[in-house]
């Protein structure tokens, strides 16, 4: 059935385009388009907001740190050794390239601007559950990428890092890592598909969370490692902290994160008052470190 260009769809989700001078039917637009109010599929040309250019950022770092903290874990090294070096700036050239061709490939093609249809709600996300049932008899499908191209561009991004770690990184592993570096590899081929997973069920969830899961983390993450010295003094926690270069990089990083979730949280919209949060990125180590002689457990007695 040909539908007339003054009929709505049912559902939010539901459009149809024009073939040959009539409208097609209602269903699902294509890809890179999006169902307007009048149900007419109109191309994704919005340009991504300060706010969906992080959340992609947050994808990719997602993948990145979780690389990294494989290798750490998988190297079993206490100091920024040659062969943990040269894996954890292997990981990074490999997401780096992802994540390059991954705008490549995005439209326009050959580009590193895109075009994007704006989120405006969490159903976005999940349009397979809003196919209308008019008059309760058939399913309409409608299923679409409503937030083009922000759900599909982190699997690819996911896809071309698998493929250039699977390329790149045996060869460093071969000539540098050794046989410990094989296992990070391992490791990530499992990580990969289980990031797929989340994307796949929480995109949506983690679009509208992501800055707050990133400043809980790294609360968490840095009173982890500090908890993990084996000397709690304050004096013991400072000087290491500063002294050793593996213990100052991972502190730097979870600051680094710690700003990027502050940063997307409040946008810079008011750049003067927003930046000034900004200063209260070490809090959480500082704040460590000065509390640290009323926490450590050896000072602690039983009655």
């Amino acid at each position: 059935m040909v539908m007339d260009h003054s009929t709505h769809c049912p559902g939010l989700y539901c459009g149809r385009i024009r073939i040959n001078g009539t409208w097609d039917e209602c269903g699902a637009c294509p890809r890179g388009y999006r169902a307007a109010a009048n149900s007419v599929c109109l191309p994704c040309k919005d340009v991504p907001t300060f706010y969906d250019w992080f959340y992609l950022g947050f994808m990719a770092l997602l993948l990145l740190v979780l690389e990294w903290y494989i290798i750490d874990q998988t190297m079993k090294r206490r100091n920024f050794t040659k062969d943990v070096l040269s894996l954890h700036i292997c990981a990074l050239i490999e997401n780096a390239l992802s994540a390059f061709s991954t705008l490549l490939l995005s439209e326009p093609r050959a580009s590193l601007d895109i075009h994007a249809c704006k989120v405006k709600r969490l159903s976005d996300w999940y349009t397979m559950l809003h196919n209308p049932t008019p008059n309760y008899e058939k399913t309409l499908r409608c299923t679409q990428e409503a937030v083009y191209p922000l759900y599909s561009m982190v699997f690819i991004h996911y896809s071309l890092a698998l493929l250039s770690m699977l390329v790149i990184r045996p060869l460093v592993v071969k000539k540098i890592a050794g046989g410990r570096g094989k296992r990070s590899i391992y490791f990530t081929m499992y990580l990969i598909p289980v990031l797929v997973v989340l994307q796949a069920t929480c995109g949506g969830l983690l679009y509208y969370s992501f800055p707050y899961i990133v400043i809980i983390l790294t609360f968490i993450s840095v009173a982890a490692h500090l908890a993990f010295r084996l000397d709690q003094s304050m004096s013991s926690l400072f000087l290491t902290s500063i002294k050793d270069l593996r213990n100052l990089v991972i502190l730097i990083g979870h600051w680094l994160l710690h700003a990027y979730g502050i940063i997307a949280i409040t946008q810079l919209t008011n750049p003067v008052l927003h930046g000034s949060l900004l200063a209260l990125v070490p809090f959480p180590t500082v704040f460590y470190i000065l509390t640290s002689k009323f926490t450590d457990p050896s000072k602690l007695h039983p009655d």
